[in-house]
């Protein structure tokens, strides 16, 4: 599940309206990924979506360490600090090289962490 915001990751959870789904297996796309827009925004709600859909992995901006910790204790995966188009983060996560705090430059090649290495 990926926040988002137009063509790149909402930069706050608790402010994100549009939410991307995408079922994957093996580093591969199960289907085509699905839009949900919501009514307004909802932290709370995104939580109780994440839960109901059985999402495992979520990309996201910035999030509050209560719903981090919620989604964490519910063993969700959570990459927050993430910046940049959702595509592309989409992309990395499949492939498994989406890092904690990722900045994803527009040329796609140049990438950034503050996680050390």
């Amino acid at each position: 599940m990926i926040p988002i915001q137009g063509d790149f990751v909402a930069p706050r959870f608790d402010l994100a309206t549009e939410v991307l789904i995408a079922r994957y297996g093996d580093g591969a796309l199960l289907g085509a990924p699905k839009t949900i827009i919501m009514e307004r925004p909802s932290d709370e709600g995104l939580c109780q979506m994440i839960v109901e859909e059985h999402i495992t992995a979520m990309v996201c901006g910035g999030i509050e360490e209560l719903h981090f910790n919620f989604l964490i204790w519910k063993k969700v995966n959570v990459l927050d600090g993430v910046i940049g188009d959702w595509q592309t983060a989409l992309e990395k996560t499949l492939d498994g090289t989406l890092l904690q705090g990722t900045v994803l430059y527009p040329d796609k090649e140049k990438t950034t962490s503050y996680e050390t290495k």
